[in-house]
């Protein structure tokens, strides 16, 4: 981790997503326009930058699953969540109406959640493009999307 990408990244919530995923690069713009704030930092778990950062965590997921948030970065009190909870995570970091969303969603039982990430997961390929390398990010999402 570079001292730019630590200091970018030091007390945020970091996501970490499949960087060749067209679903999760959705996701990650959209997330980027909605974030006016701008709390939340992003990764692709394929970088260098998301191999260190998950090789910190005993319960990191060993594959490519989809999305991985990790709140208070690089600070003794990081957390990692993942799938489902990654996506209420991020809704909960963000300005209304998203709050709301994630504590509706928090209402469902996760195995239902977990049940439903994973199709959508098992099949993001299909329904979505799957690149051949990472989008190349533009110069305005330079500052959030890291490790390219």
């Amino acid at each position: 981790m570079t001292p730019a990408e630590h200091t970018a990244i030091a007390g945020r919530s970091l996501i970490l997503y499949d960087g060749v995923c067209g679903l999760c690069n959705r996701l990650v713009r959209l997330l980027i326009r909605i974030d006016r704030a701008g709390q939340l930092r992003f990764a692709p778990l394929e970088s260098s930058l998301g191999i260190e950062i998950l090789s910190r965590f005993p319960s990191a997921p060993t594959e490519l699953e989809g999305i991985v948030l990790i709140a208070n970065a690089v600070t003794p009190h990081e957390t990692l969540h993942r799938r489902s909870d990654a996506i209420l995570e991020a809704l909960r970091r963000l300005h209304s109406p998203y709050p709301t969303f994630a504590i509706l969603l928090h209402l469902a039982p996760k195995f239902l959640r977990e049940w439903v990430y994973g199709l959508i997961a098992r099949n993001r390929y299909r329904l979505f493009e799957k690149f051949d390398t990472c989008p190349i990010p533009t110069e305005a999402q330079r500052s959030r999307i890291l490790g390219m």
